[in-house]
């Protein structure tokens, strides 16, 4: 497989970046006016709620993945047994994710009074297990994912002035975050066909696959509980309109991370190549320009903010 430019990975990548970043500072300002705090306090704790139950159907796959793949990259039909193996021990995850939720909805009366808008936010786990974005990522395809993303971005905020028009719009609110955020997962399961054989190659070993995905899952724990704990304990402790304010202020903190981690997710197939074949040099070189360019864009980020 030829290998792509770094740097048109990145500009992509930022590109990605840009709109995922764009996207909320266009439509908050209306959102918030329309719905109110409660109102997107109500999303904002769903969307927080159902990160965890993604985050279980996915293990750590999204991580893994990306490593897996870009190792065996150059030979397709053990990329295709590596993705099949992958994507089924998504989907079995996801089929209990889902028996959790909606078992946690009947169980928890707060949650279930927000049944019809959890069960709309629920939609991201299938799509984030279906859209398969880290084969994409490991096969280095930035410029179809940006592209795809940046269609889905505009389509959202297309949809969220047409359908969100008053504050009993919190369900169009709700469906029009989950489609700008994962619709996108429908075309890449579609376009899937091109880049494997999915005709089930057979004799998998999924036993291969599950340290290395319960250690990538084990840090993703962290992560999510870190970034997710505090909307779902103030929803809980207090109400929507407490977590619409407070989801307000949070969301610089996200942007900026998110910029100075977009390097990251660029690197990754290409640093797992590299450790694959061999080249040490080559991946030395590169980690030694990602730690540059991260102290590069977070030390003034910290001070400046």
């Amino acid at each position: 497989m030829k290998s792509k430019s770094i740097s048109l990975n990145f500009i992509m990548n930022f590109l990605l970046t840009a709109s995922s970043i764009l996207f909320p500072l266009i439509t908050f300002p209306y959102v918030s006016r329309v719905l109110g705090p409660t109102g997107t306090g109500a999303v904002a704790m769903g969307t927080s709620l159902v990160s965890y139950f993604t985050m279980v159907a996915m293990l750590g796959v999204p991580t893994y993945g990306i490593r897996a793949c870009a190792q065996v990259r150059d030979d397709k039909k053990k990329l295709s047994k590596t993705v099949q193996e992958l994507l089924i021990i998504n989907l079995v995850m996801a089929l209990i994710s889902y028996a959790a939720f909606f078992l946690l909805l009947w169980l928890v009366p707060a949650f279930r009074q927000e049944s019809a808008l959890y069960t709309i936010c629920s939609a991201a786990v299938v799509l984030n297990v279906i859209g398969v974005n880290w084969v994409y990522q490991a096969l280095e395809e930035y410029s179809y994912i940006t592209f795809v993303s940046v269609l889905f971005k505009v389509l959202g905020l297309a949809l969220m002035f047409l359908l969100v028009r008053n504050s009993g719009d919190v369900l169009w609110y709700g469906l029009v975050t989950v489609v700008s955020s994962f619709g996108s997962a429908i075309f890449n399961f579609l376009r899937l066909r091109k880049l494997i054989d999915l005709y089930p190659c057979g004799n998998w070993n999924f036993r291969r696959h599950l340290y290395p995905i319960f250690t990538f899952f084990f840090m993703s724990v962290a992560t999510t509980v870190y970034t997710n704990l505090d909307t779902v304990m103030l929803g809980v402790m207090k109400n929507n309109e407490v977590v619409g304010y407070y989801n307000a202020a949070i969301k610089i903190k996200i942007i900026l991370v998110t910029l100075v981690t977009s390097l990251g997710t660029v690197l990754l197939p290409r640093l797992s190549y590299y450790y694959e074949q061999g080249k040490e040099k080559e991946f030395l070189s590169l980690v030694s320009k990602a730690f540059s360019f991260v102290l590069l864009f977070s030390i003034p980020c910290c001070i400046y903010f």
